[in-house]
């Protein structure tokens, strides 16, 4: 803490990490928080009386506040009132306000901070903000928080950083008609008499919390149904607007109730809330957050409807559900102590939900999907020169935001997946059961975890693991075999996308475990400490580093190695997630230069019999890779790669079918989509035909023409093979379906159009009422499908750009996602020289990291271009895709 010699402080720097944080010469242990929302004039009136230790001798306070209009200040110690007109200062920048009076409070006392404010029931999805929904024709609102991760200061005026935990007794002021919901559960209702109306009201008290965080706090006003179930120890409730079907809550009702008891057992911990209720929010920024007793949800994250949605959207609110879950113990019982520790709570909360998933749901295969998932994207952000450490040096609030993204939560998970595998699972669990005994209530770092994890196993978790959190990026393995002998020497440097890796970026040595399969078995224990390492191989016939894609590298075979791992495949010698992992390293290596292009596209050929969905999942991801780098080419080069891709799939989309059993296998369903819907948009005409007619008769009427699980494909060719007519059938589907999912999949759909007119069309969407904040990205992603649409997603940010700050404002997660969609598009140096110098001298606070990450990957599209486009072409000649009508 800085603090000045008159003993007035304000927002200090803590030299040691750089952080702006709040001075510690008081700590925070209760709020009274009441606070009353007027729908009319959206805003609320609220008052908070904040109890303190006293730290140090000290004649001010300082406290964050963001778009709060404070009436009163009043100060205490004891029994003794400081002063009623203390000088209050407000920081706009470090968003601290500063109290001073005259006379010192002494350390060791007790002190009392009254507020009496009012602020703003916004619509920007933070602090305390309003969402509508519309019910019988009316427009109604809900009341509802989103604090995660400096929003509670625009609620009301607080110590807003996680380790300045304290316990929290909430009243709500509303209408009789109103539901009211907190973190804990209700003890008192009384009525009241309202100070903005004069109305009678109900006031609602809930109980006392426990000591939390400010980011986890929640409270709740509106009209709300809800379901219930007694299936756990305390009671557990779905709520929804009453526009919803509450019915629709019911699969996240009875999964929830579940992983709470499979939490309690594994965790060895209770869960120590009377309650656990999960919301779903009209209007809802990321999917779901964790508030401590009160979950809150997009809709789409928790109202699941089996008649109108599917497999793939079942698994992804089984998934986010757990993940909100997991969080109640890791993240909210025990917390990280600032924010460089997000991955402690997101990292783990991933993996968590996969590992949870897969004991609730074998028969989904979890794991198998987590390569071409969790993994993939992963390694797909951190190839970037403008990556981040999981653990990322977070100095002030606007950098928060920004990584709340895959390094955080998928690498960070890849990282506690790697360290599971490394211990064993058994341990592994033990040591987590050991971190939450030991931290309860309380904030750790980094270490704690690894400390946790090495009293249980006894290993030196933390030396291995250190490396692999503090440092940016992971290596590439270069295996090169001794042809004289069993051996084989392995080579680890940094891996980057754009392949120009400078020396002074290849410094760090990852301890990299090895994994070794052979026809013997795995051997877990090799690990790659070293820049160069010999290692024995019992049988050079057969061999694959990696075993199953636990850990976090690329590696590089000789092509004649990667030839015999495709026989090997095909000998049923490597499991999915070797088949899978084996592809995408493949494609990753190619794109950056490791290899040819034409090289991945003979081996995705040469898989043409894999049976796997995971793997034909991963396959088609690497197409659609090269097919969005290939999308300023010319048309020729373009239909050629599309004549491949139909190649590669038709038959399988044939041989599959695309009609669904009421039982259909959760697993095929998926993969039955996924050749339907590849087949269809690279040409396939039978395919073509039974979606026009899917969709002819769902535009008669005929809601169950189109099966749930094809859906957006059967949008996606109609509009793609059609124009006004189909254009107007989605929009209006989009304006008046009844199921969240629905309403997205036709939203969504808008983007798949190729015509100058219809572009302008789904383009004006994102800035009007029609489509809600939260929404802004779904029609703009399916553009980037099309050189025309890229440009027009350009031309469209470059001429709206107020108006886009304005509905996603900077300091929100929102506004990064939406210029990444309308720039990263690009495939040329000369595409990326206009947005730079389109955003010089403008401020790019807030989005700035999304900018450059944006940057990077085009320039890594360009040098691939450079490198590999006649590579392509001759491949695509030899094969007879290119000047020629193409196979089928």
């Amino acid at each position: 803490m800085c603090r000045s010699k008159d003993g007035v402080a304000s927002a200090s720097v803590d030299v040691s990490k750089g952080r702006e944080v709040l001075p510690t010469n008081v700590k925070p242990f209760h709020y009274h928080l009441t606070l009353e929302p007027n729908f009319e004039k959206f805003t609320y009136e609220g008052k908070v009386v904040i109890d303190l230790d006293v730290k140090d001798d000290t004649s001010s306070i300082s406290l964050n506040s963001l778009e709060i209009d404070i009436h009163s200040t009043d100060i205490s110690a004891g029994s003794k009132k400081m002063t009623s007109t203390p000088k209050i200062a407000y920081n706009e920048d470090a968003q601290v306000s500063t109290i001073t009076f005259d006379e010192t409070i002494p350390a060791g006392s007790k002190a009392q901070l009254t507020h009496t404010f009012t602020g703003q029931l916004n619509d920007k999805m933070a602090g305390f903000y309003r969402s509508s929904f519309k019910h019988n024709g009316q427009t109604k609102y809900l009341a509802t928080t989103q604090m995660e991760p400096t929003d509670a200061r625009r609620a009301f005026p607080c110590f807003d950083e996680p380790a300045l935990k304290a316990e929290y007794t909430i009243t709500l002021i509303a209408d009789h008609h109103h539901t009211c919901l907190s973190n804990m559960d209700q003890v008192s209702e009384t009525d009241v008499e309202s100070k903005m109306t004069g109305s009678k009201k109900k006031a609602v008290t809930f109980r006392r919390t426990p000591l939390m965080s400010t980011y986890l706090l929640a409270f709740i006003v509106g009209e709300l149904n809800h379901i219930e179930t007694n299936d756990f120890r305390v009671p557990v409730r779905v709520f929804a607007t009453p526009d919803k079907d509450i019915e629709h809550g019911r699969f996240s009702l009875e999964l929830a109730a579940r992983t709470l008891d499979f939490y309690e057992q594994t965790f060895d911990s209770r869960f120590p809330l009377p309650k656990m209720d999960m919301v779903a929010v009209p209007d809802f920024s990321a999917g779901a957050m964790e508030n401590w007793g009160l979950v809150t949800y997009r809709v789409v994250d928790v109202l699941f409807d089996p008649k109108t949605s599917g497999a793939s959207t079942k698994e992804r609110i089984a998934e986010v559900v757990q993940h909100e879950l997991a969080h109640q113990w890791f993240g909210n019982l025990v917390t990280m102590d600032f924010w460089e520790g997000l991955w402690l709570n997101e990292g783990f909360a991933t993996w968590m939900s996969w590992y949870s998933c897969n004991k609730f749901y074998p028969e989904w295969k979890v794991w198998q999907g987590y390569v071409v998932d969790t993994l993939q994207g992963a390694l797909s952000l951190d190839s970037l020169r403008s990556s981040h450490p999981i653990e990322v040096p977070v100095n002030r609030a606007e950098e928060i935001n920004q990584i709340f993204d895959a390094i955080s939560y998928s690498k960070g998970s890849c990282v506690l997946r790697m360290i599971s595998k490394y211990l064993g699972e058994d341990i592994f669990m033990e040591g987590i059961r050991r971190y939450l005994k030991k931290h309860a209530y309380g904030n750790t770092k980094t270490e704690d975890l690894w400390a946790a994890l090495s009293d249980a196993s006894g290993k030196p978790v933390e030396k291995i693991m250190d490396v692999w959190t503090k440092n940016v990026g992971y290596p590439i393995i270069t295996v090169n075999e001794d042809t004289t002998s069993n051996t084989i020497k392995l080579k680890q440097n940094r891996f980057l996308r754009t392949a120009d890796v400078k020396p002074e970026e290849d410094r760090t040595l990852f301890p990299v475990f090895l994994g070794l399969r052979t026809k013997e078995g795995v051997s877990d224990d090799l690990t790659l400490s070293e820049r160069e390492q010999e290692f024995n191989v019992p049988d050079k016939d057969f061999f694959k580093l990696n075993t199953d894609h636990s850990g976090i590298y690329r590696t590089l075979y000789s092509p004649t190695r990667l030839e015999k791992l495709g026989q090997a495949a095909k000998q049923g010698l490597l499991s999915v997630e070797d088949r899978a992992g084996m592809i995408a390293d493949a494609g990753a290596l190619a794109s950056s230069g490791y290899g040819k292009t034409s090289g991945i596209l003979s081996l995705v050929k040469s898989f043409n019999d894999e049976p796997e969905f995971v793997v034909w999942s991963e396959i088609l991801s690497r197409i659609a890779s090269i097919r969005s780098s290939w999308v300023f080419e010319s048309e020729l080069t373009r239909d050629a790669l599309k004549s491949f891709q139909l190649s590669l799939v038709s038959s399988k989309a044939h041989s599959k079918g695309w009609t669904f059993a009421p039982d259909e296998d959760h697993i095929q369903a998926q993969f039955k989509a996924l050749l339907f819907g590849s087949a269809g948009l690279a040409g396939d005409e039978q395919i073509i035909k039974a979606a026009q007619d899917m969709f002819s008769k769902f535009k008669a009427g005929d809601r169950s023409a189109i099966h749930p699980n094809l859906r957006a494909s059967v949008y996606a060719i109609a509009l793609r093979h059609g124009g006004t007519e189909e254009y107007d059938t989605l929009f209006n589907e989009y304006l008046t379906a009844g199921d969240a999912d629905e309403r997205n999949s036709a939203l969504r759909s808008l983007g798949r159009v190729t015509s100058d007119e219809l572009i302008k069309r789904t383009l004006s969407l994102p800035l009007s009422d029609d489509v809600k904040g939260q929404d802004v990205y779904l029609p703009l992603g399916g553009l980037r499908n099309e050189a025309k649409g890229i440009e027009a997603l350009w031309a469209w940010m470059t001429s709206n750009w107020e108006a886009i700050e304005k509905k996603c404002p900077p300091g929100l997660t929102m506004l990064s996602g939406v210029v990444q969609l309308c720039t990263s598009g690009f495939t040329s140096e000369e595409q990326l020289k206009e947005v730079q110098k389109w955003f010089e001298g403008k401020k790019t606070k807030g989005f700035d990291r999304a900018l450059e990450q944006s940057a990077d990957s085009v320039r890594a599209k360009s040098q691939w271009l450079a490198r590999d486009r006649g590579d392509v072409e001759g491949w695509l000649r030899k094969e007879g895709f290119l000047g020629k009508e193409g196979k089928q």
